[in-house]
């Protein structure tokens, strides 16, 4: 980073008057007033290299998500570069890869400390590798149409950040003393204070830096919806006016503010959670339909939610989709639904092999990457027939009547898309119509003809993906 200085002889002149002006001015008792020190400006980095051409629409983005303590035995950025062909294989054009920055150790989580913990916005975390080895990772990404995107906690820092010696840039309570965010248990951070314009600032040139010194496609928004809708604003319209660049901005949180001030994606949550009250039995197939609908209600056209059946929260904290969702056919069947109800794909690694390990990311805990290969070989298939779809991407969803099962159909144009789930651990009928029977359709996963009885028996959890002809 270059710094614009005020010369020696210029500094001495004006300390000398600072000191005398202190003087003057102090009365009995007073402390003395310490000089300020000359004002240093920092300027954006140089351009590392030259934007990313393929950054995917909003509307094909499939997001892995990247834990790099879990992600390797390397646990650092060589030993996501070793998997890249494999990320791509599964049908995946963006990478989110949690925090890379160094982790604050003062008021330390446990373990090697949480990467939400951020010790300095401008480094890369010598745990991970360095500079060098992050760029050389996004160079190696876009080698293969994938975009990365980096997570960005923009709510907190950790206690040893040097933006601490800035009281006035952090949250305090009645004492004056800086707090950790309001209504949560987070110890090992401290809540910045967002009505401090000076911090804004420096949070927008710290994004800025990323995007420019290593060349990455945008950012995942750690706990968006504890930030001022007015901030987001002004960091993204800043960002946008990179005008050779397009970059993809995912909202942690479900406001619907966020795409108003320039996210494309935020979260599916309320979707998720009905997801799993289903697979429970605790509500009925058909609230799969309503979540669905209400949480795409005022999204501005190029915008969307991400959907999901886990990402690092739920695997560490609750379950993995093995664990949730009763097992590997429990765990694809609601794959199904989360990622062709609507929405984009998100996919957390270990998810593909089926690992019932709640993988941590405050230790190093290496994924087993020989599980299942059955279901790795289904994740592709399936993300494969949504790419290769307009009607599952884009088009318009109808409910298909079914007692004990959920049916629809997506349809675009002359595309037409039937999706038939079983969410229940037993088997189930579907009673087909005779406008669905008298149609010609192919098996998606294994693009053979179909022919559909109007009486078709799914087992638990068993799925039917049938493409009209």
């Amino acid at each position: 980073m270059k710094y614009v200085t005020i010369p020696f002889k210029m500094n001495v002149v004006y300390a000398l008057l600072a000191l005398s002006f202190s003087f003057l001015d102090c009365k009995k008792g007073d402390d003395p007033v310490t000089p300020v020190p000359p004002v240093v400006k920092p300027v954006d980095p140089p351009v590392y290299a030259a934007p990313f051409a393929n950054v995917p629409a909003t509307k094909d983005v499939v997001m892995y998500e990247v834990n790099l303590r879990g992600f390797s035995k390397e646990g650092n950025f060589k030993g996501v570069q070793n998997r890249l062909d494999s990320i791509k294989a599964l049908g995946v054009n963006v990478i989110w890869l949690m925090p890379i920055n160094p982790v604050g150790q003062i008021r330390s989580a446990g373990g090697l400390g949480s990467p939400y913990a951020v010790k300095n916005y401008k480094e890369v975390n010598p745990e991970f590798g360095t500079l060098e080895d992050f760029r050389t990772l996004v160079k190696e990404a876009h080698k293969r149409d994938m975009a990365v995107v980096i997570d960005w906690v923009a709510n907190h820092t950790a206690w040893d950040n040097p933006w601490i010696s800035n009281k006035a840039w952090y949250k305090q309570d009645a004492n004056g003393n800086i707090i950790i965010p309001p209504n949560t248990n987070w110890n090992d951070v401290a809540a910045l204070d967002y009505n401090n314009q000076d911090m804004r600032k420096e949070m927008i040139r710290s994004m800025k830096y990323w995007v420019l010194a290593a060349n990455i496609d945008g950012f995942r928004c750690d706990a968006a919806d504890f930030i001022p809708y007015d901030f987001w604003k002004q960091a993204i319209d800043t960002l946008k006016t990179f005008k050779d660049r397009k970059l993809v901005l995912l909202a942690e949180g479900s406001r619907t503010n966020h795409f108003n001030a320039g996210f494309q994606l935020n979260y599916g949550w309320d979707y998720y959670k009905t997801l799993k009250e289903v697979f429970k039995g605790t509500q009925p197939d058909a609230s799969l339909f309503t979540t669905s609908s209400q949480e795409m209600t005022n999204i501005p056209s190029g915008s969307t939610k991400l959907r999901f059946t886990t990402n690092h929260d739920e695997t560490a904290w609750d379950d993995t989709p093995v664990g949730l969702f009763s097992g590997k056919r429990g765990s694809m069947a609601a794959f199904v639904l989360a990622s062709y109800m609507g929405g984009s794909t998100l996919l957390y690694n270990g998810q593909e092999v089926g690992s019932t390990k709640k993988l941590s990311f405050f230790d190093r805990d290496p994924i087993d990457w020989t599980e299942n290969p059955d279901m790795v070989a289904e994740y592709k298939k399936l993300i494969a027939f949504k790419m290769g779809s307009e009607a599952v991407k884009e088009g318009e969803i109808i409910k298909v009547n079914s007692s004990d099962l959920v049916v629809f159909k997506r349809v675009s144009n002359n595309q037409e898309v039937l999706v038939i789930v079983n969410t229940n651990n037993s088997e189930s009928t579907f009673a087909a119509s005779s406008e669905l029977v008298n149609v010609s359709w192919k098996n998606a996963m294994d693009n053979k003809d179909f022919t559909l009885q109007s009486s078709l028996k799914l087992q638990p959890y068993q799925y039917y993906i049938l493409s009209k002809k």
